[in-house]
């Protein structure tokens, strides 16, 4: 047709693989403009059994994803992003640490280079690992 645009309309596969069989376990189809770490929810809606623990990359560094990893009781193996602060480094420190501000910790202590291995233990020690 003439004159008509044809635009190219991304999308975006979100998967959960296991991290021991390399078995995809959770998937999902979005639009470009959905955020990675939005799609978090519905991949671990979609798993099966008990999940020990989450890796994934910084788009996965968000309060949200943190929670939603703890309600399943896992550990979030996610680096936060470059200049990230703890909001609860000025006090607060009656309540239980947060798994982000541990990961804040591991990468103080150790260097960024380092980050891949926050659990000390490599990425094929991860139940599940979100792209």
């Amino acid at each position: 047709m003439h004159g008509v645009g044809k635009r190219r309309t991304w999308r975006k596969l979100h998967i959960g693989v296991d991290a021991s069989t390399g078995e995809i376990v959770a998937g999902a189809i979005s639009t470009a403009e959905v955020h990675d770490s939005e799609m978090l929810p519905d991949l671990l809606e979609e798993m099966d059994g008990a999940v020990e623990a989450v890796a994934g990359d910084g788009a996965y560094d968000t309060r949200d994803d943190y929670q939603e990893i703890s309600k399943i009781g896992a550990k979030a193996v996610i680096p936060p992003r470059r200049g990230a602060n703890s909001p609860r480094r000025n006090g607060n420190r009656g309540e239980p640490p947060l798994q982000r501000d541990e990961n804040l910790r591991y990468i103080r202590k150790h260097g960024r280079k380092d980050e891949n291995q926050l659990d000390l233990a490599g990425p094929q020690e991860y139940d599940v690992l979100c792209y």
